[in-house]
This record gives C-alpha cells, structure tokens and sequence, in this order.
C-alpha cells in the first residue's frame, strides 16, 4: 500500500505538468501562430490553377487592374471596374442581366444617357471591396459584377498585403494602411474623386471597413457589413474553444465600434452563422443606432418602408442603421440568400439620390 502513494503523486505530478505543457503550447500556438489562423490564405494560395480566375478579363468585364503602393512599400495587385454607358456583355455569369443606364434611379434628373463615359463614372457611386479572410480579391469578382452590372457603380476591388499577388505581410496595422491607400487612390483619381463613397466589407473586410470609415469621418456615404465581428479576441472562444482562456494574447484585435454619426450603414446577418456568431451585428447595430444623428436631423427625407420582411428577411429600419437579418444566410452563403442584393441595390440607390441632393443644395447655396 505504502508503494501505491508515491506513484499516485508521480501521476499527479505528470497530469500538473501536461496541463501547464499544454497550456504553454496553447498559448504559444495563439500568440505567435494567430496570423496563420486569422489569415490562411496568405499562407495557402488558391488562384486559377484551382479553377478560380482572379482577373476581371476572365470574366470579360470593362476593368483595368491596379497596383497602389502603399506608404509602407508594399504593392497592392487590385483591379478598377468603372462605369460606362454601353458596358460588354460579360463571358462568365452571361445570364446575369447589364441594366440599362437609362434605368439607373436618378438616370432621367441626371441625363446620365446623354453624358460621355467619363462623366457618368463621376456620377455613379464608387463602391470599395474587402473580403474576407478566406480566398483573395479573385474570388469576389461575381460580387463585384453585381455592382458594375446590376447596380451601375463604379468597383475597386482591394487585394490586401499578402493576398493573392500583394506583396508584404498580413496584420492588422497593415490591413488599415491597406485600406487607407485604397480610399487615398479613389479620390486623386480624377474620375473618381467627387463620387460618394461606399465601402462593402465581409467578415474582416467589415471590420477594415469599420476602421476605414471611422478614421475618415465625412469622407465615407455608406457602409455595407457582412457577418462582422465586434472583434477577435471576443471571436476566439467560440472558434477555437480550446484558446478562449489565453484569447487576452491575441495581439490581432481588430475591436470594431465606432462609426461617424452621418455615415448611412447597411447590416447583413446571417442567422445560420456559425462561424462569427449573429449576436455580434446584433450587438454592432446596438453600438450603430446609439449614434446622434438621424435622418430627420440632418434634414433629409424618410426611408421607404419594406415589405421585404414578409418574404424570410427580416428587417429592422433604425434611421441612419438598417439591419437585416437572414434566417438561412451562413458565413459563406449570405451573399446567395433571397432579397441579399434587392436590399444592397435599394442600399446603394438611396446613398445615390441623397448624394445627389446634397451636390444639389451645394449648388443652390453657391448661386
């Protein structure tokens, strides 16, 4: 018996080692492997080989690619979908439709079939992608399409550092450099300089586009954010459960919250979401709608009430913050989801005329 203690302490002594072993491996794995396991697709490349074209050509869209340099010297490989009056047809997607300029809101007031190609990419919205951390700018073009082709707006689509054939490394300082190169870029280019601004961020990309917007007040029309996180240290338990005690080391904290008071947002969650869990947009549209401004104080007209609700989309309308929620949307499906690109089209057209009427009441006060 007295032979039976000592083995019981040696087996002790083993079990208080391994937990402090793995914890330390645990630790270590979060702290100084997180960049591995927020950003896999700069370590893991998926490109045409895979049958994923990553340029606009493949698709056969009016596009020219882009390199921005960043303030930090990394190269940035992203392409421009810009407007025009009669765009191609497209070789990829064909069965998507090119909606007529003339059928564009706002098309008639603006003369927008009258104007030459350059004038109308400086009337039409310039809308600014970042994707998330799955795939690279490539594998968003269709999404982009939807704009160029469906909705009439000019695209860049950004290709951060370290994805696809960006040069540099990913990390949340270089991400918002990333970001702050692609808005500097929309307005020193002369066509695009005076279009309102609206970025369009998944996953991560929500949460560079909340910083974006955030560190350029005024400067931004509108956010549209899908499936965002509030940030990654309060993400990490429920996506690596066994990292939650040590989440505190994760050094990658993109915290989103705050958003200009006069910025127009658009929230897109999916209920079956089971990777960023819904109850973080629930909890961002809480932080959103807190904000000082509404429509009425800034003098502008109501937005028109949905009825979009009553087909599975379940829609909340809080003046300056719209949230809508799809009941079957995941991470990476919300985008296919019923009424998704009918709320991002009216979205975008209502960021349109209340652009329109602000150049409008600048001209007149000029006058």
């Amino acid at each position: 018996m007295s032979s039976f203690f000592p083995s019981l302490y040696t087996v002790a002594k083993g079990a208080f080692a391994t937990t402090v072993g793995l914890g330390t491996l645990s630790a270590g794995l979060l702290y100084y492997g997180q960049s591995y396991l927020i950003y896999p697709s700069a370590f893991t490349k998926i490109g045409e080989d895979d049958g994923a074209p990553s340029k606009p050509a493949s698709y056969g869209l009016h596009h020219e690619l882009v390199d921005l340099k960043t303030k930090d010297g990394e190269t940035l490989k992203c392409y421009l979908l810009l407007q025009k009056k009669d765009l191609p047809q497209a070789t990829r997607f064909s069965s998507l439709p090119t909606v007529p300029i003339s059928a564009i809101e706002g098309a008639t007031e603006s003369g927008y079939s009258e104007m030459a190609d350059e004038q109308l990419v400086s009337q039409r919205p310039t809308v600014i992608m970042f994707h998330g951390n799955g795939g690279n700018a490539g594998h968003r073009i269709p999404l982009g399409m939807m704009f160029q082709q469906v909705m009439r707006c000019n695209v860049l689509g950004v290709e951060y550092r370290g994805y696809g054939d960006s040069t540099g490394t990913p990390s949340e300082t270089g991400f918002a450099i990333d970001a702050v190169t692609a808005l500097e870029f929309v307005r020193g280019d002369v066509r695009l300089r005076n279009t309102p601004v609206i970025l369009y961020g998944q996953s991560i990309g929500g949460a560079v586009s909340i910083d974006l917007t955030s560190r350029f007040p005024g400067e931004i029309s509108g956010l549209i954010l899908e499936n965002t996180f509030l940030s990654l240290r309060l993400l990490v338990p429920h996506v690596l459960p066994f990292l939650g005690p040590f989440s505190w080391l994760c050094h990658q904290r993109w915290e989103s919250a705050g958003i200009p008071s006069e910025t127009n947002v658009l929230l897109l969650s999916g209920q079956s979401d089971t990777l960023v869990p819904p109850q973080h947009m629930k909890y961002l549209r809480k932080i959103f709608v807190t904000r000082p401004h509404t429509r009425r104080t800034l003098g502008l007209p109501p937005l028109p009430i949905s009825q979009e609700g009553k087909n599975g989309v379940n829609e909340v309308n809080e003046e300056r913050t719209q949230f809508i929620a799809f009941p079957e949307g995941s991470h990476n499906d919300t985008t296919a989801q019923h009424g998704y690109w009918n709320r991002i089209g009216d979205f975008v057209a209502e960021v349109g005329k209340e652009w329109r009427e602000q150049q409008s009441l600048g001209n007149r006060s000029r006058s």
